[in-house]
């Protein structure tokens, strides 16, 4: 319920009152002006009461500023974006990890946050790329893989391994297993299979 439906709310109970004060004063001479001001008293105090109370909640770009300031101080949360609506902290963005996700939540908590929308995803970790190791290097581990393959000829240019000759279709899956191993940048398989 928002402030100005309370106040309109609190507004119609005094009118309401009042008139029945009024129609009461007008058949009963016995009440007194006391009685009206202890009234209007009671209403005004209940209506500073309300106002005051509902003042007292975190306004939303409070509640941004802090989560803001707590997910600076993480290093890891520096892709992390938060909006507040009526005191939820939306945040959305990418983070490394799990860990780094539930940090980020309990750092909107621990700000203020009525509740908290957790909107971020987990980075996806690329894997590294294999290590090429220069021709010379290369060449003699082709040579060393290839040495029980009497019909295949390997040649090393570039890091890209090129095979001709011949095999046999069941040794083909461990030649190829043995040189993927040793991280070229491609293999050209130019293979005969028997």
């Amino acid at each position: 319920m928002g402030v100005v439906s309370l106040v309109y709310n609190y507004l119609f109970c005094f009118i309401k009152n009042y008139a029945i004060f009024i129609f009461d004063n007008f058949f009963n001479k016995n009440k007194t002006l006391k009685s009206m001001k202890i009234v209007q008293t009671a209403l005004v105090l209940a209506m500073a009461m309300t106002l005051s109370l509902t003042s007292c909640k975190p306004k939303d770009a409070d509640v941004k500023a802090k989560v803001e300031t707590k997910l600076k101080a993480n290093p890891d949360a520096s892709n992390v974006m938060v909006t507040v609506n009526d005191g939820v902290a939306t945040l959305s963005g990418e983070v490394k990890d799990e860990a780094t996700k539930a940090a980020v939540e309990a750092a909107a908590k621990d700000a203020g946050a009525k509740s908290v929308v957790n909107s971020t995803t987990i980075a996806m970790v690329e894997p590294p790329m294999p290590v090429v190791a220069d021709d010379t290097v290369l060449t003699s581990s082709v040579k060393d893989a290839t040495k029980d393959y009497p019909s295949v000829t390997a040649a090393v240019n570039a890091g890209v391994i090129t095979l001709t000759g011949s095999i046999k279709k069941d040794a083909l899956p461990n030649l190829m297993m043995a040189l993927n191993s040793l991280n070229p940048k491609s293999i050209d398989n130019k293979l005969t299979i028997k």
